[in-house]
């Protein structure tokens, strides 16, 4: 019987290969380790990535009023949001997208958050 090392698995997604050249190239370019850290996380397999549910984000919108939440990963939508922070993901579940809008939050994603130069300063990485 041959051991054989399990291959390390990455994104299959070409949006999100992109994305992680992006970052990259935004926290050598700007200076911000906050887009490497992220690039980093997304460079995981999808079962490692975070996957978070509305209610987690309510209670971390309570916490850090005034914060711009990012999840490394998909915001799922279980729960109620009755806050109303700005969420930037990877990527959002149909309900969860139905849930932040009709609650009156912002969504982006973490593209849209670069293409606007977001201050790194307002950002809480949740995990």
């Amino acid at each position: 019987m041959v051991n054989a090392m399990v291959k390390r698995t990455g994104p299959t997604k070409d949006r999100t290969k992109q994305l992680i050249g992006l970052l990259q190239k935004a926290a050598r370019k700007e200076k911000k380790a906050i887009w490497l850290d992220i690039a980093e996380r997304l460079e995981k397999p999808r079962r490692q990535r975070a996957s978070i549910n509305l209610w987690k984000i309510e209670k971390f919108a309570r916490i850090f009023k005034g914060k711009q939440l990012l999840v490394p990963g998909k915001v799922l939508g279980n729960g109620m949001l009755n806050e109303k922070p700005t969420i930037i993901a990877l990527e959002f579940s149909s309900r969860a997208m139905k849930k932040i809008l009709k609650a009156g939050a912002t969504a982006l994603s973490i593209e849209d958050a670069l293409k606007r130069k977001v201050d790194v300063k307002t950002i809480m990485i949740v995990k």
